[in-house]
């Protein structure tokens, strides 16, 4: 979209700032915090210099003088742009941040420790690859002693942000809008101000999956059912079998365990149905999912959690097989070409996804739930595929692996395109229903914002009073 609706835009600064985790700050024992001095000459206190002082006080956090040099360092070190943003805003966005992460302890908005060193984790070994992988030099960069501290500090730093960042989608979480509410947002909008969408197309493909042989699947079922007998009459080790014959590659090397939650899936829902269904110590007869054939074993059950092993085996898909899908998709283009089959029917008629076929191939955008692609968005790998087709070409047959690691072969068809225009209420009704709900959802963060800065123990320093806050921080 090339038209942004101006919707306090350093509040969406803040947002991304959240995301990044990158400020610094510490949770204070006291409201009052001395400034830290430094003795330059132990006799001669007249020459004390100040090392470090608190910029503001919220709620149970502070924030020093320090961190706001600090955060700037952190955003440009990330990759991130702090342009046309100065020292007063970069602060009131800490404040706010502050704010949220004081009152999601207040609520009990919970947090877990491994989930906070995960993160940690993962920004570590973001910064190392800016320093070649030398810790040494990552230490010194930012001014640390050795990696436990460093690692403590960005645990508290990562506990904030992680805050902040469920106390902000708890005040949203169950905002809607109405249609009622999106035409008055649309209306509100003058004409020569409103936004413009670029290039959108709709997309539609025809999918050919090489067959696998029913002797094949029966002699994978044999197996496993073989595996089995071989635990449960000889006692053998599943988690053996698992890691001598399992061909799941993320698994298999651990004896094929994995730990399941009911309330966060993770597997494909056979897998679930089949894990949740078991007692402990039971393993399930084989049973098929995309990925090919598996049994598995409850080992345990604690509470939400189950700890379950599994052993896959994929089916082996043979060249004729391989060759037949290919040809079979060449005869469905030229058909399509000669006009002798629309390209809907076509795909409802052979298409081997299933997803899409009587759909008439129409490839549903991720994003927006909607057949249109903008082409400036659009996945990198389908606009390879679709960018020098004209309206109703048929692209040539392409071969491409799926998320398992098989062959199939398709073809595209850009069955509609709209050129760059102005946003239209009927056309463009998700797009433009978004933007209200984002507008819906800004007000009702600065609503709560307004209420909760008059509810908290705020306290600015001298030296920043003087800054134009977006947010009543002075409390005036």
């Amino acid at each position: 979209m090339k038209f942004t609706i101006n919707l306090k835009h350093v509040l969406a600064l803040f947002l991304a700032f959240v995301t990044v985790n990158t400020a610094y700050a510490q949770e204070i024992i006291k409201d009052e915090v001395k400034e830290v001095t430094k003795k330059v000459d132990s006799v001669d206190t007249s020459k004390a210099r100040k090392v470090d002082g608190v910029a503001a006080v919220v709620g149970d956090f502070i924030v020093l003088e320090s961190d706001i040099q600090k955060e700037r360092d952190q955003v440009q070190a990330s990759g991130g742009s702090l342009e046309g943003v100065d020292d007063c805003q970069l602060f009131g966005l800490m404040l706010e941040r502050k704010l949220y992460a004081h009152h999601a302890i207040q609520d009990s908005i919970p947090v877990s420790d491994a989930e906070i060193r995960k993160n940690v984790d993962y920004q570590i070994q973001q910064f190392l690859q800016q320093t070649n992988g030398s810790m040494e030099r990552l230490l010194e960069f930012y001014n640390k002693d050795d990696e436990q501290g460093f690692r403590d500090e960005m645990f508290e730093i990562n506990k904030s942000n992680l805050l902040a960042q469920r106390m902000q989608a708890k005040i949203v979480e169950e905002i809607e809008i109405t249609p009622e509410e999106v035409r008055t947002f649309y209306n509100k909008i003058p004409e020569d101000e409103r936004p413009t969408f670029g290039t959108e197309l709709k997309v539609a493909q025809i999918v050919a999956e090489p067959k696998v042989s029913e002797e094949e699947n029966q002699k994978l079922i044999d197996r496993l059912k073989q595996f089995k007998a071989d635990i449960i009459e000889r006692g053998a080790s599943f988690r053996s079998k698992a890691v001598l014959y399992s061909q799941d590659p993320g698994s298999a090397s651990k004896g094929g365990k994995y730990t399941l939650n009911r309330k966060q899936p993770r597997m494909v829902k056979e897998f679930r149905q089949v894990a949740f269904a078991l007692q402990e110590g039971e393993i399930s007869e084989p049973f098929k999912s995309d990925f090919g054939y598996h049994i598995v074993t409850l080992e345990k059950i604690r509470g939400q959690e189950y700890d379950v092993a599994h052993i896959l085996l994929t089916p082996k898909i043979s060249s004729e097989a391989i060759q037949e899908a290919k040809d079979r998709l060449e005869n469905v283009r030229k058909r399509i070409v000669d006009g002798d089959i629309s390209f809907a029917d076509a795909a409802k008629e052979v298409s081997d996804e299933k997803e899409t076929k009587n759909d008439g191939g129409q490839l549903i955008n991720p994003t927006t739930q909607d057949y249109n692609f903008e082409l400036t968005r659009m996945d990198p790998e389908l606009y390879a595929q679709i960018q020098n087709l004209k309206d109703d070409d048929v692209s040539l047959v392409l071969n491409e692996e799926d998320r398992t690691g098989n062959v199939k072969f398709k073809i595209l068809m850009v069955t509609d395109r709209i050129e760059d225009h102005k946003a239209d209420y009927a056309r463009d009704f998700i797009k433009i229903k978004d933007l209200a709900l984002e507008e819906k959802k800004i007000r009702a963060i600065e609503e709560w914002q307004d209420e909760k800065i008059l509810d908290t123990y705020i306290k600015v320093s001298k030296e920043h009073r003087a800054c134009d806050f977006s947010g009543n921080w002075l409390k005036k």
